[in-house]
Parts: structure tokens; C-alpha cells; sequence
């Protein structure tokens, strides 16, 4: 009895931890990092193939300002973080992980199946008079395609980018959003992606690229406390509008997909829709940019380059009820256009984008490599639809010829990529249940889909 009472007394003064909130793998720079969001003030002991690995603090909990942005100033408010973000380098050739009873995924050196994904926050935007239905799991199907996604047993998830899209509240006239979080804090990013992500973090670490929502005068500080798979560095926040170049441009860095493949993430999330002007902070970033993505390119033998904005698609907009295409993007190309009409640097094999609300692919005659973009798994779609054919003498940037093209916005949904060889791989689209709607095959840089068109120019 004495024993059992001293027993009881032990556990009842043993601190009590709360599961964390959100636990996942990122892989960063340098390897596969994995973080834990809780609402403790301590950091959990992460347990590694048996052996207790301390965990460091990435952020404590806190309160800071919200960046307005300059459509919606009025809709200012403090983001709250009131969640401690910890994390810890996972050993190379790790077997098991696991913090506080979660299980975490652990890396695979030899990776075959990746998910890929983008856009998937919930709209909900002032500006625009954008309110997505977030409560309706049909006309807000991220959880559904994450879960679809995770059946699939994949190796590795990529996002493309833009997590957190519910910027302002939604109005009472909008019964599909009613209660739902807005702003910038963490119940926003639990709400657009820990929550309905959950299934998918928990099948296989993720490679994040980082959006235009979550540049510093939107999203950026959550983007730097849970997401960015880079070392924490002073003024890297995106707190302090002074260091706001700092935190809104960072250098890109390999994931490894064994066997001479590689993905480089890039991160020019702060690119817009023209030329940078010579004095533009950006120009001098972005050449940084193209040069390590060079350089890493070289030491691989198959280079899967991930950007948020599409360098090599198109998006279609509407002007006067007249469908038009828009090609590429001025500000990338302002820079990485000055190295060649290629774009990207010799090796890059295939780039993955999104931004564009919508699923593409353009493969060229000329010299560029594959462009896929998966903009869809969640967010808004895009209205007007690509054309079933592009016109005669389209390119999406100067000197890049399409010799393949195939979209699908007909729903949501996500791509899978499963390699077939050293420079093979099979890419398919599926809708948001896992309904295969596309089947692609990638060859080199050259890639061809079932559902492709051939641009009329080289028709026949």
C-alpha cells in the first residue's frame, strides 16, 4: 500500500503535457526537421529509434502585429500565436519518431511517390467579395483531398504555396463561413491548413514552398514559425516592417529523392505581375536565386525546381467578357530571362508551381523545361477556363515554344509524381476523392499528358 501511495504521489506531481497541437516533419535545409506546435511552454522530448532527442524552442508563444495589407487596412488586428513551436534535426536514416505518443513520419532515402499540392486555404477575401464556403466540405474540400492524398502511402508531400487565405471576417450575409477565423494568427492557420492537412502531415514529411500569401504584409509570420525550413534568424519574422527585405526572400536549398534526383526550393514569393525596375531590392535577391539554383542544379542528375509562381504557365483572365491568356511571370523573368531564353539554369528537368487556381501542364519544343502547376486543392478556383488549345504563337516567355499543353479546372483535387526510372516519371491528376482525371507521363524535360493539346501553330 505504502508502495502504491508513493507511486500515486510520483505521477501526481509529474508535470502533465497537452498533446501538441500540430506535429509533422519538414524537410529544410539540410535535412528533415521535425516540429512540434503545442500549447505548453516547454518544449516535449522528441523520442528517435529509442533514444530521447531534446527539442528547441523556433518561437514561443506570443502576440504581434498584423501586417494590413493595403486592400484591407481596416480589417487590422494583432495576430495571437498562443502556441509554443519547437522542433529538432531528425538523425539521417532515422527509423522511428515520435513526440508526446504522435508518430511522426521519417524520410526515405530513396523517394517514389509524391504528393503534390497548392492554393489550399479557404477564400475568404473583403477586396475581391470573396467568401468560399469554408463549413462546406464540398465547396471547401481540403480535408477530403488530404485524406484521399495520404491513402495514396506517399513518400514526400510538396506544397506549392499559399496556405492561409481567410484574411477578413466573414459577413453575416455568408452562411457558408459563419464562425470562421480570419486574420493571421495561428486558429487561422490551424483552420486553412493543420487542421484539414493533419492526415496528410502524418503520412510523410513535407517540402514547403513558400506563397504570395505568405509574404511579410500577409501571412509571413506564420509562415516563419511553422513552416520555413530554414534555421531561425534575427529580423527573419516578418514582425518588424524595417526588415521586411530580409524576411521576404530566402536563399533556395535541395531535398534529396536519392538516385541523383533532387527538388530545389525557391523562394521568391515576393515576385508580382511586372518587370522589376534595376533599383528594385528583388533584382539582386532573385540573381541569388538563379545562381544557387545553378549551382545546385549541377551536383544533381534530376533537378524538380518548386516555385509559387509560375515562371512557364499561363492564366487566362477576363477582359470585356474577352477570355485572354497571361503569360508567365514579368518579375522572374526580369531576372532569370537575363541568363537566356531557358529561364531556369541547365539540369532543371521540371518546375512545380502554383498560384494559378487551376491545373496545367506545358511542355516546350524549345529548350525549357516541363512546367506542371497544381494550384487546386483547395482555395477558389480560377473562373475562366483555359482554352482547350493554345493560339498560334503563344509563349509564356520570350523564345519558349509549347509543344504540349493540358489543363483541367473542372474541380479540386492534387497531383501524384511516381518515378519509373532515372529520368522517368508518371504525374496524375486526381480529383478530390482520388478519382484519376489525367495521366501524364514525364520524359527529361519533356512531358506529355492523355488529355494534352497540341498549340494549333504545330498542329498536324
Amino acid at each position: 500500500m505504502r508502495r502504491l501511495i508513493a507511486l500515486l504521489a510520483v505521477l501526481a506531481a509529474a508535470p502533465v503535457t497537452a498533446a501538441p497541437d500540430a506535429a509533422y516533419v519538414v524537410m529544410g535545409d539540410g535535412g528533415a526537421i521535425a516540429r512540434v506546435v503545442t500549447a505548453d511552454a516547454t518544449c516535449p522530448v522528441l523520442r528517435v529509434d529509442g533514444r530521447d532527442v531534446a527539442m528547441t524552442m523556433r518561437f514561443a508563444a506570443a502576440t504581434v502585429p498584423q501586417r494590413p495589407t493595403a486592400s484591407t487596412p481596416e480589417n487590422a488586428k494583432p495576430s495571437a500565436f498562443p502556441v509554443t513551436v519547437c522542433e529538432a534535426r531528425l538523425p539521417v536514416g532515422a527509423k522511428r519518431a515520435a513526440v508526446d505518443g504522435v508518430r511522426l513520419p521519417v524520410p526515405k532515402r530513396d523517394v517514389r511517390r509524391i504528393v503534390v499540392i497548392g492554393d489550399t486555404g479557404c477564400r475568404l477575401k473583403a477586396s475581391d467579395k470573396a467568401y468560399q464556403p469554408c463549413n462546406d466540405p464540398a465547396q471547401y474540400p481540403f480535408a477530403r483531398i488530404a485524406a484521399s492524398a495520404a491513402k495514396w502511402k506517399p513518400d514526400l508531400i510538396v506544397h506549392v504555396g499559399d496556405y492561409q487565405y481567410r484574411e477578413n471576417p466573414c459577413p453575416v450575409s455568408e452562411s457558408g463561413c459563419t464562425g470562421s477565423p480570419w486574420g493571421y494568427g495561428w486558429d487561422t492557420w490551424r483552420a486553412d491548413f493543420f487542421g484539414p492537412a493533419a492526415a496528410l502531415l502524418a503520412a510523410a514529411p513535407i517540402a514547403p514552398a513558400r506563397g504570395n500569401h505568405e509574404t511579410c504584409n500577409r501571412a509571413g509570420q506564420g509562415w516563419w514559425r511553422f513552416l520555413d525550413g530554414r534555421p531561425r534568424a534575427a529580423g527573419r519574422d516578418c514582425d518588424d516592417p524595417a526588415n521586411d527585405q530580409a524576411g521576404d526572400w530566402s536563399e533556395p536549398y535541395a531535398v534529396p529523392l536519392g538516385h541523383g534526383a533532387q527538388l530545389v526550393m525557391l523562394d521568391l514569393a515576393a515576385a508580382n505581375g511586372k518587370a522589376l525596375a534595376p533599383d528594385d531590392w528583388r533584382r539582386p535577391a532573385f540573381e541569388a536565386s538563379y545562381q544557387s539554383l545553378a549551382a545546385l542544379a549541377a551536383r544533381a542528375h534530376y533537378t524538380f525546381a518548386v516555385d509559387h509562381h509560375p515562371i512557364l504557365g499561363f492564366a487566362a483572365t477576363a477582359k470585356s467578357g474577352v477570355a485572354t491568356l497571361s503569360p508567365g511571370n514579368p518579375s522572374i523573368q526580369s531576372v532569370f530571362g537575363t541568363h537566356g531564353p531557358r529561364q531556369l539554369p541547365p539540369g532543371v528537368a521540371v518546375l512545380l508551381s502554383g498560384h494559378y487556381h487551376a491545373w496545367e501542364q506545358v511542355s516546350f519544343s524549345t529548350d525549357q523545361p516541363s512546367q506542371f502547376i497544381t494550384g487546386f486543392s483547395g482555395t477558389l478556383e480560377d473562373i475562366v477556363p483555359l482554352p482547350a488549345t493554345l493560339p498560334p504563337g503563344v509563349e509564356p516567355a520570350p523564345g519558349a515554344t509549347p509543344a504540349r499543353f493540358s489543363s483541367w479546372i473542372d474541380g479540386f483535387g492534387y497531383m501524384t509524381l511516381e518515378r519509373t526510372g532515372a529520368e522517368t516519371w508518371r504525374a496524375l491528376v486526381h480529383g478530390v476523392d482520388g478519382r484519376v482525371v489525367n495521366r501524364c507521363t514525364i520524359t527529361g524535360q519533356h512531358s506529355t499528358c492523355d488529355r494534352a493539346q497540341v498549340p494549333t501553330a504545330t498542329a498536324g
